[in-house]
């Protein structure tokens, strides 16, 4: 439940609400740890998660070669809602970013909902990429328990981000390159072998893309659906930006350089997986879409290589939600949007907020093992559709906040969205779009509306507590 703390410092803009300020009590804020060169890698291995390497299978067998189209509109989609975020947290630089920002455009209780859902997201992904994690040291090591794994995992990216901020960023750095390093191989080899120069191969041409709409319309609806949670994730480069040692220059280059980024690794790798392997084939889901892709090319060893870098692609997001939960409920406490507790200071780090984030993420562990039939499943649909949730209080915040910065200052509109405001409402109507398609499919259906409960119980109490703060 939000605090009674005291209400911060109220914003510079006319009218804004009060957004985060650094904490009084103990004199300590979030330090500037992370460098340029961190900022840069987490930015470009945010788009690399385990959900392309593994979950982008699914979304293969439904759609066909029609994969390519549907990460392509998604994609646009995410380019779209990335640069709307990089308007605002170039001018308003906050460890809160899209919470921050819906706060100053809406009302408190837009961010309070924002923020705390996207918490709950975190968290909870922690959990399931901590079991993800497991499963694969397990097919190695056979006999450990999943659960050690998971608490050993746990408790090292726990270790990492209570100390130093740049600690968080070392790890990110390398954990990023690798799989920056993984997709370039891959997309490499791919193409020498699509253009039938890769020794030992033959170029199979064209003959796996014939049947571009092999389910028709519904399996492109559903591998449009896993194309815009794949994306997830993206967002963890603005959060950061306010620890770096320029959150302007930060945030401008990240998302100025995320349209190829999109294009190169998610469009350009389904591109290559479809043309090498045929859509139907088992293995694209049994093994997964790359593995497929490189023992059709007859490389040796190709599944244990890709699934250490499915391990890493999960440790990275482990680490990275980890950082990202902490900083969001750091910045809700700061605004006096939750317990004091977690808004604790030391040594630069929300530490208090970090062992919360953990430990609800290790909860989520425990409820997948002790109730993975009711209680964890209903955990799962309500976190289903909130990152679409996120993106349009984050739409929404951008339209407000755009006219008050030309008006009161143009110069902190460093970064612009693009054919303001018509690509911002059509963004708009493109996730109106997809809640549409959610409500029809039967998989989804109950994701929608466990996500749409949630986000309605959030909004009242976050709208109580404002109501009740303008009153006091």
């Amino acid at each position: 439940m939000p605090s009674t703390s005291p209400q911060p410092s109220t914003s510079p803009d006319q009218g804004a609400p009060p957004v985060e300020t650094p904490p009084k009590a103990d004199g300590v804020s979030l330090t500037h740890g992370l460098k340029q060169r961190h900022l840069s890698m987490i930015a470009l291995g945010g788009v690399i998660g385990a959900g392309l390497f593994v979950g982008s299978g699914a979304g293969i067998a439904a759609a066909g070669p029609s994969i390519v189209l549907a990460y392509t509109l998604s994609g646009l989609l995410v380019m779209l809602v990335m640069r709307m975020l990089g308007e605002m947290s170039a001018a308003y630089p906050s460890s809160g970013s899209f919470s921050a920002h819906a706060e100053r455009a809406i009302g408190p209780w837009a961010g309070f909902t924002a923020g705390w859902s996207f918490w709950v997201l975190l968290c909870t992904a922690v959990g399931l990429e901590g079991i993800g994690a497991a499963k694969i040291v397990t097919g190695w090591l056979p006999g450990t328990p999943e659960w050690a794994w998971v608490a050993l995992f746990m408790v090292v990216f726990c270790g990492t981000n209570l100390a130093a901020v740049k600690n968080f960023g070392e790890f990110e750095f390398w954990f990023a390159a690798l799989k920056v390093g993984a997709i370039t191989l891959f997309l490499g080899l791919g193409v020498l072998a699509v253009a039938g120069v890769l020794p030992g191969t033959d170029s199979p041409g064209a003959s796996h893309l014939g049947d571009f709409l092999p389910n028709g319309g519904e399996g492109l609806v559903i591998g449009l659906l896993a194309s815009v949670f794949a994306y997830g994730g993206l967002e963890t480069v603005t959060i950061a930006a306010a620890e770096s040692e320029n959150p302007v220059k930060g945030v401008a280059s990240a998302v100025r350089t995320a349209m190829w980024r999109i294009a190169l690794f998610y469009i350009g790798s389904m591109a290559v997986i479809v043309t090498l392997v045929p859509w139907d084939s088992p293995a694209v889901v049994e093994d997964g879409p790359y593995v497929a892709a490189l023992d059709r090319l007859g490389i040796e060893g190709a599944g244990q290589v890709m699934n250490v870098v499915v391990l890493v692609a999960l440790l990275s997001a482990m680490n990275a939600n980890i950082y990202g939960a902490s900083r969001i409920g750091y910045s809700l406490v700061r605004r006096g949007q939750g317990p004091k507790a977690l808004g604790r200071v030391s040594g630069g780090v929300p530490r208090i907020a970090v062992l919360a984030s953990s430990v609800f993420g290790f909860l989520c562990v425990l409820l997948s093992y002790w109730r993975p039939d009711d209680v964890f499943s209903w955990l799962l649909n309500m976190i289903g559709a909130v990152i679409l949730v996120v993106w349009i209080f984050i739409a929404v915040s951008q339209l407000r906040l755009r006219r008050r910065l030309e008006r009161e200052a143009p110069e902190k509109l460093v970064v612009r969205m693009w054919a303001f405001p018509w690509l911002t409402w059509v963004a708009l109507a493109g996730m109106a779009a997809i809640f549409v398609l959610m409500a029809r499919e039967p998989g989804t259906r109950v994701q929608l509306y466990s996500t749409g409960a949630m986000t309605l119980a959030l909004a009242a109490v976050g709208y109580a507590w404002q109501r009740a703060r303008a009153r006091s």
